[in-house]
């Protein structure tokens, strides 16, 4: 089997990386190919240049290069309907279509449906106008959760301590802060708990669980300072115990697949549920559409069944054929090793070396942005490198994480020390 998987980051080379892997590729004599990809995803898939924004060009490629299968990794070209033009030429593609991406395309769009299906989620205002959202203010109390409504690249969200605090972060969104995602602005009511990612794969009617996740947003230690994409993760989460992930399919993931489909949006894909564990149970915060960035990395690091064989019955309406998928016992950690400046302007062309040296002890880097300069390794973008590696515990994959990290000569990179700290200290406790 041909595949071509979409997307440059760091959740791209974990998928090339498994997908490699694949007896579609490994043992079908397959080839991987990547657009644009990176310097880390070119050692495992051919890389070609692509415009995702021409699906006709996108078709054309696939169908001149036999390719049977299409992975689409980030957001922005679901969401901009490029599975819809690839299922319309019979390319079987993975990620849903247009319509089903506004579970992630827009903040309103899923609180609407959460409220029709009976969805447990924060309640919320959706405001169109700095006028309408100041006065919407009243109806929440502090601290308030301001969300723009469309794709900001993971950093739409404010938490604003006081009012006078959430009219200035209203100011610029409205202002332009987030461009056109904050054109609509929702107001939510702030949940308390701990946050946690879990993740499943549907075909619109089957759901297989696809394991589970904490992030790190904040880009300081001790989760201070703005938000980001993600500055590490660890995988599985213990916090969300196998009842809770009971809860959560039973009362949100699936009526969630079942209100797709009754309204004639199936949802075929990766199901990505940012869920708060309240005192009440599980809320959902948002959904995403793809795997998350770096969840991604760690539960490909745990992932012990053939990636494509499950991306594929997914796409396929096959997975009810499948047994569930087998993970690892260890727990996998990555940290993001980030130019500094992020997330405001990132430093570029700093030079990176020692990534053998890092993987020595049988950790993996994974390239998020990165470019080769005059065969240089240089960064590209933010997050620039996750270093990842696995353990009995998340104590000892972070220590062996870390000694990854040291082992990297990026003297323009930075990362948190602190990945996993809640967890560490409940398994110290």
């Amino acid at each position: 089997m041909n595949i071509l998987l979409l997307g440059a980051g760091g959740r791209e080379h974990a998928l090339a990386w498994k997908l490699a892997q694949s007896r579609y590729i490994a043992a079908d004599g397959g080839t991987l190919y990547a657009a644009p990809g990176n310097p880390g995803i070119a050692e495992c898939a051919t890389l070609v240049e692509l415009d995702v924004a021409d699906h006709d060009a996108v078709v054309a490629w696939c169908e001149g290069h036999r390719v049977d299968f299409v992975v689409v990794g980030p957001e922005a070209p679901l969401v901009d309907g490029l599975a819809d033009t690839l299922r319309g030429a019979g390319i079987a593609v993975f990620g849903p279509s247009k319509a089903a991406a506004q579970l992630e395309g827009s903040k309103g769009f899923t609180k609407d449906l959460c409220e029709r299906a009976g969805i447990p989620t924060a309640g919320y205002v959706r405001t169109t106008s700095l006028e309408q959202a100041k006065t919407a203010l009243d109806r929440f109390e502090a601290p308030y959760v301001l969300k723009a409504d469309g794709l900001a690249a993971g950093k739409g969200v404010v938490i604003a301590a006081t009012q006078d605090d959430a009219n200035e972060a209203l100011e610029d969104m409205f202002s332009g802060a987030f461009g056109a995602a904050g054109t609509e602005v929702v107001l939510e009511e702030f949940m308390e708990g701990e946050e946690a990612s879990f993740f499943v794969l549907t075909d619109g009617a089957t759901i297989v669980p696809f394991g589970s996740a904490q992030d790190h947003k904040r880009v300081g230690e001790g989760d201070t300072g703005p938000n980001t994409g993600g500055m590490g993760a660890y995988s599985p989460a213990p916090v969300l115990s196998a009842s809770l992930r009971g809860e959560a399919i039973e009362r949100i993931i699936a009526p969630t697949v079942r209100q797709m489909a009754e309204e004639g949006m199936p949802y075929s894909g990766v199901l990505y549920a940012g869920l708060m564990l309240t005192p009440q149970g599980p809320k959902l915060v948002e959904y995403n559409c793809r795997f998350g960035d770096p969840e991604c990395q760690v539960l490909m690091m745990r992932l012990e069944s053939d990636l494509g064989e499950y991306l594929y019955a997914s796409a396929t309406s096959g997975l009810a054929a499948l047994r569930p998928p087998k993970f690892s016992r260890e727990t996998a950690m990555t940290v993001v090793m980030a130019a500094q400046g992020y997330p405001g302007t990132p430093a570029k062309d700093g030079s990176i070396a020692g990534i053998d040296a890092a993987e020595a002890g049988g950790a993996k880097v994974f390239h998020a942005g990165t470019a080769l300069r005059d065969g240089q390794l240089v960064a590209s973008g933010g997050r620039v490198l996750n270093v990842t590696a696995s353990g009995s515990s998340v104590a000892e994959a972070q220590r062996k994480a870390y000694a990854a990290v040291d082992a990297l000569d990026f003297p323009s990179g930075f990362c948190r020390r602190d990945i996993g700290w809640r967890e560490i200290e409940r398994e110290g406790s």
